[in-house]
């Protein structure tokens, strides 16, 4: 790469340059002094070229001696092939270094507040409060490099399939979608706020009607939520949607593009088709929505020897309604009341009244509740779990949501507990076919399990008022290694349809028209079948390169409070500019 200031980028130059003529800019990473032989580490983002300075040159070795960590140069000079013993390979340039006849300080660096390099431990809050430092680290440079590597790849096979590339709005109208809003207050209308987009779900509805049959958008979303490692309040999504297209297609074109981006930036060949995987069994086997298919231990439903045996706990449950079921913790016979009784502490946690263990002692099973099972029932539970000689099994029994909690959580705590999960290993799933709605105790009503756009299997709809628990929508989530990286699936293209679903989630007629009016009257206009999906970049990123959390894939993340220590962000404004706004600051809280 020739640019006017330099002929070559600090990862470039091969042994083949040996004899030629270098300018390199870059920061100072290292500066050694062997018996008066100056050697200066030159970094920029493609790599690192070892400089050297000679004593016969003193004025020219004086300055570099000089040179602090982290400044801004150029040097020129002649490439030379480094000796033999010398050559550094760990380092795709460790077969030259440049001899310098010429350095340019182009800028001098502050002392650093912490190393620079991927051995550094300084705390995350200084790394957060210098992030244009901690972004000089050769390990967050890739991380970034490979995201865009990414998102290229996906954008060429999308293209390469007829889609457009269409921005929609930022400043926008507040939409149902689970979370709370960021809003914007309009200065120009006293009193009305904007809401900043946790999606474009509607916009790009409307772009179907519109007759742009293939939209997708690398899209920026907001949601005002708690944070978590996997969560900012702001973050980009692979976002596209797709007219006269069945759940099927729309799934084979998110295939199509993964496979491209987990091959092209991360080196990862994605086997596709990905499972599909029905809402009601995967919960039922793995007591959660987005299981973690790199291992197995899923939950064994023991029922029918529970109600066959002489343990009046389980029955009862059972005679309740409630659900008996177990899984199998291999290898861990061995364990100590100790452990087992804090894996009983986590079982409460969790909601379960208890945990009932039981080890594999040959071809028996032992424990506490042991004798409540006749010896073939014993067998029967030992078949059914697969469970072999110095295995542990764990029974929880309860209403079945809390059977599926408490498993579910288990199973994947012991699987990190005994490194079940292979790290290189990469399982896409599709869970299909989830229920249209679903109950929230804190609200006391029903809900959209995904949203309130999502098309019904049964357009008819005919338990809708009597039954709404058994309906069926045409909505998907893709799963990979335990971690949800998205949602999607058919909208509702009708308006008759769309409002009969708000009536039925509360939302009259009046506010309908106010809210989405916009869409209703798009869906009267001809809207055409059509579905789309989103898959979330942050995640597959920190999955893909083995990261701990999302924040190394990010430029500029916030801290688990949303701050960005970095900025100051959020901070105060000038009371004129709340004026301007019509918003009265809150009164200051009294700390005394």
């Amino acid at each position: 790469m020739k640019t006017a200031l330099r002929t070559h980028t600090c990862g470039q130059l091969r042994k083949s340059d040996a004899g030629s003529r270098t300018r390199l800019c870059g920061w100072v990473a290292k500066v050694r002094d062997h018996g008066g032989v100056l050697f200066v580490d030159l970094r920029d983002r493609y790599g690192r070229t070892q400089v050297v300075f000679r004593p016969e040159n003193a004025p020219l070795a004086a300055r570099a001696a000089a040179l602090r960590g982290e400044s801004c140069v150029a040097v020129e000079g002649a490439v030379s092939a480094r000796p033999a013993d010398a050559v550094n390979r760990e380092l795709p340039t460790g077969e030259i270094e440049v001899l310098a006849d010429s350095l340019e300080i182009m800028n001098v660096a502050r002392v650093p507040p912490f190393e620079v390099g991927d051995r550094n431990e300084a705390a995350l809050e200084v790394r957060l409060r210098h992030r244009h430092l901690d972004l000089r680290r050769p390990s967050l440079q890739r991380n970034l490099l490979l995201r865009s590597r990414f998102l290229l790849a996906v954008r060429n096979a999308l293209a390469s399939r007829a889609f457009v590339e269409i921005e929609t709005p930022i400043l926008t109208k507040a939409t149902p979608e689970g979370a709370r809003d960021f809003l914007v207050p309009s200065r120009v209308t006293p009193g009305t706020f904007y809401a900043l987009p946790q999606s474009p779900q509607l916009f790009k509805q409307v772009l179907m009607v519109a007759g742009f049959d293939r939209y997708f958008q690398v899209a920026r979303c907001f949601r005002d939520e708690d944070l978590r490692a996997d969560r900012q309040p702001e973050f980009t999504q692979i976002d596209l949607e797709m007219a006269f297209v069945d759940p099927e297609g729309i799934r084979e074109t998110i295939e199509h593009a993964l496979a491209a981006g987990f091959r092209e930036a991360f080196g990862i060949e994605v086997s596709a088709p990905f499972p599909r995987l029905r809402h009601a069994e995967v919960v039922e086997r793995y007591g959660v929505d987005k299981p973690d298919l790199r291992y197995g231990l899923p939950l064994v439903d023991v029922g029918e020897e529970a109600a066959a045996s002489e343990f009046r706990t389980f029955r009862d449950v059972l005679e309740a309604g409630g659900r008996v079921a177990g899984i199998r913790v291999p290898g861990a016979g061995s364990w100590t009341r100790r452990q087992i009784d804090e894996w009983t502490a986590r079982a409460t946690e969790l909601g379960a009244k208890g945990l009932a263990p039981l080890k594999v002692e040959g071809s028996d099973l032992a424990g506490a509740i042991a004798k409540f099972f006749e010896p073939p029932l014993r067998a029967r539970m030992r078949e059914r779990l697969e469970a072999e000689p110095g295995d542990l099994l764990f029974f929880v029994a309860g209403p079945a949501a809390i059977v599926h909690r408490t498993l579910g959580a288990l199973r994947t705590e012991i699987a990190d507990r005994l490194g079940l999960a292979d790290e290189k290993t990469f399982r896409f799933a599709w869970v299909v076919d989830f229920p249209l709605f679903e109950w929230s105790e804190e609200d006391r009503r029903w809900q959209s399990s995904h949203h309130p756009f999502t098309a019904p299997v049964d357009e008819a709809l005919p338990e809708l008022e009597s039954a709404p628990a058994a309906l069926v929508s045409q909505s998907f989530d893709l799963v990979l290694n335990g971690v949800e990286l998205g949602s999607g699936g058919m909208r509702i293209h009708k308006a008759p349809l769309q409002e009969r679903i708000f009536a039925f989630l509360g939302i009259g007629a009046a506010e309908a028209r106010d809210r989405f009016g916009f869409l209703l009257e798009a869906l009267s206009d001809g809207a055409p079948p059509h579905g789309g999906f989103a898959v979330g970049v942050d995640r597959i990123v920190q999955i893909a390169l083995g990261l701990d959390g999302i924040r190394d894939g990010i430029a500029f993340p916030k801290t688990a409070s949303g701050a960005c220590l970095f900025t100051g962000a959020p901070s105060a404004v000038p009371s004129g500019q709340l004026a301007e706004l019509h918003i009265q600051p809150a009164p200051s809280r009294n700390r005394s």
